[in-house]
């Protein structure tokens, strides 16, 4: 399973990317997962719902099923938060593991960067990042620069730099 990160500052648009990215990648014939660190304390569950009942009872997983789709829920309570290369393998395998954020994690990165932000650019404290996506103009990088609204383009990046080079979009003759 090859895995590709999207990494940049919070409003910089990566989950806008990824939901573009994603059926570009599908339609290409990769099967696409995602996996998406958040920051800020989340819950995919409702008060008063079953699940939540238990895990609110002290259940350390709760795992939810019907004919559509399945969710398991792991409360670390005191445990650490677990980083990407443990969080992995419990993915199942795919063609492509699209990372968003996990920013200080060790895996190959497209920075999503917005100057308008007046934020650093992370590339230059990140060796993994290989690429920058920006709406910038004369955006000055050592790294290729990829026109954020592009999405083709970033495609085409991402299958090179994943070794997917036979699915890469033939340019128009």
């Amino acid at each position: 399973m090859k895995v590709f990160g999207l990494a940049g500052w919070s409003g910089s648009g990566k989950t806008t990317l990824l939901k573009q990215l994603i059926p570009i990648l599908v339609e290409r014939g990769l099967k696409v997962s995602t996996l998406k660190h958040a920051h800020h304390k989340f819950d995919v569950d409702k008060p008063g719902k079953d699940s939540y009942e238990h895990r609110e009872a002290g259940a350390s997983e709760v795992m939810i099923a019907s004919g559509n789709r399945w969710a398991l829920m792991h409360e670390l309570r005191d445990e650490k938060e677990p980083t990407l290369q443990e969080l992995i393998p419990r993915m199942t395998p795919v063609d492509l593991l699209l990372i968003e954020g996990f920013k200080k994690e060790d895996h190959q990165k497209l920075e999503v960067y917005r100057p308008s932000l007046g934020k650093r650019m992370l590339h230059k404290d990140d060796t993994n990042i290989i690429a920058v996506a920006t709406d910038e103009d004369f955006l000055e990088s050592t790294l290729p620069v990829i026109n954020l609204n592009d999405v083709e383009a970033i495609a085409d990046f991402i299958c090179k730099a994943c070794d997917f080079n036979h699915i890469v979009r033939k340019a128009a003759d």
